[in-house]
């Protein structure tokens, strides 16, 4: 597991974290109508401060190695059932831990069929990326994480069997410079990247949703067999006899 120091766990820990949270929070809330189930799980400490008032999910429980979670517990390793959640949320989890995928397929094997999973990550390809070619940044959160491509993520998720329903991207701007700086003050080559490059933004939300496997077989149409014609009586097609 990662260093503890190292991995933020509180939204202040991020630069400009309290906005990233909102931008978050207004990009998941659409979702929260629309999911049904019993339990939605929030994994890593800044899942848990997520507000999900308005999911329709009745119990929320949070998972990661704190005092404060409801469930202490390594990511890795998730301490529940199979197909018991209804829905996962993941916030800037995957950059800190040492096997992403294996974070994936535990949610995979919790999450009921047609369950949901949120996944919150930092995009390489966004003008955040310059933290990690900065000295002064890169041992800094969030800039000592990995950073994966959104389509990696999505890669993973296709070889786990999810249909990805949104790719969202949040927040063109580099979060560098001093924290009490506001994040609508932006450069205007930063305002241009939203405008022109959409796909550029610094955080994506990535929701995709468990597909579930068909009960009953399909048959292989090549494998018909073809219907066993008979063929006709001749009737008394003889030939003609010539008495000679």
């Amino acid at each position: 597991m990662a260093n503890s120091k190292l991995v933020p766990q509180y939204w202040h820990d991020l630069p400009f974290g309290e906005i990233l949270q909102a931008e978050i929070e207004a990009a998941l809330a659409p979702w929260w109508p629309r999911i049904f189930g019993y339990h939605l799980l929030k994994v890593g400490a800044l899942s848990s401060q997520i507000n999900s008032l308005h999911c329709s999910i009745a119990r929320h429980f949070s998972l990661f190695d704190g005092l404060d979670a409801n469930i202490q517990a390594d990511p890795h390793y998730l301490p529940l059932q199979q197909n018991a959640i209804d829905a996962v949320v993941s916030c800037f989890l995957l950059e800190f831990e040492q096997n992403p995928y294996q974070i994936l397929r535990e949610f995979d094997r919790v999450l009921i069929n047609s369950g949901y999973v949120f996944i919150v990550g930092f995009n390489p390809v966004s003008p955040v990326f310059a933290g990690k070619i900065l000295p002064k940044y890169q041992s800094k959160v969030p800039w000592n994480g990995q950073f994966f491509m959104p389509s990696r993520v999505k890669d993973w998720l296709g070889l786990l069997g999810y249909q990805v329903l949104a790719d969202e991207r949040l927040m063109h701007h580099s979060l560098l410079g001093p924290v009490g700086r506001q994040a609508d003050h932006q450069p205007w080559w930063q305002k241009s990247l939203a405008h022109w490059l959409p796909s550029t933004g610094s955080v994506y939300v990535i929701v995709a949703r468990k597909l579930t496997v068909p009960l009953t077989p399909i048959k292989d149409k090549s494998k018909i067999s073809a219907p066993n014609w008979s063929t006709a009586p001749s009737a008394g097609r003889t030939g003609l006899s010539k008495n000679k």
